[in-house]
């Protein structure tokens, strides 16, 4: 399992320029916003207005701070999302616009390029136990902090920080503590 810490993630701008996006993992590699695969990454929105558009992307969002937003998603019925809310998955190629409830939030976004990854976000309480299965499997801690632990090595996680787990590796959170638990999985074999 490899760790990955708050402070070392790439910080850059929004594609549409409203904001800043910290990004926590990308593939391939230092990969484009335009030629990615899968992307993990967090952002503040401080303001309401519009979604940068990603054509051929499917997203989820889950808050990680703050009072939550409204989501309207194309001709969609509004979505409250907040910080206890269940991760919420929409087309990133679609009209998306926020609302913010009171106050900036921070986000988790999860994207993959449809047709050749898929993925699922999960909000998680300790204690529990988390397989690596051949897909990639990110934990990321919410609020507070976590403890993970394989075999005789354990890792502390701080609000923010990311586990990668590598394949067929049982993790143990043998504590009370939020995380999202993110995996991503190639639809066809050659775009691993």
């Amino acid at each position: 399992m490899r760790v990955m810490r708050a402070a070392d993630y790439k910080r850059m701008p929004w594609k549409n320029g409203g904001g800043e996006t910290v990004e926590i993992a990308v593939f391939p590699p230092q990969a484009s916003l335009d030629d990615f695969g899968w992307r993990i990454s967090m952002a503040t929105v401080a303001t309401d207005g519009p979604f940068s558009a990603f054509s051929g992307i499917d997203r989820t969002l889950s808050i990680l701070d703050g009072a939550g937003m409204v989501l309207s998603i194309a001709e969609r019925s509004p979505v409250v999302l907040d910080a206890v809310s269940a991760p919420h998955a929409f087309p990133a190629d679609v009209e998306t616009s926020a609302r913010l409830i009171d106050g900036p939030i921070t986000d988790l976004n999860v994207m993959t390029r449809r047709g050749m990854f898929r993925h699922t976000v999960e909000r998680r309480t300790g204690p529990g136990s988390i397989t690596g299965d051949g897909t990639v499997r990110l934990i990321l801690c919410g609020a507070g902090e976590l403890t993970a632990e394989s075999g005789s090595r354990a890792v502390k996680l701080e609000p923010l920080d990311v586990l990668l787990l590598d394949e067929g590796e049982n993790v143990e959170i043998p504590k009370a503590g939020i995380f999202y638990l993110v995996a991503i999985s190639a639809v066809a074999p050659h775009f691993v």
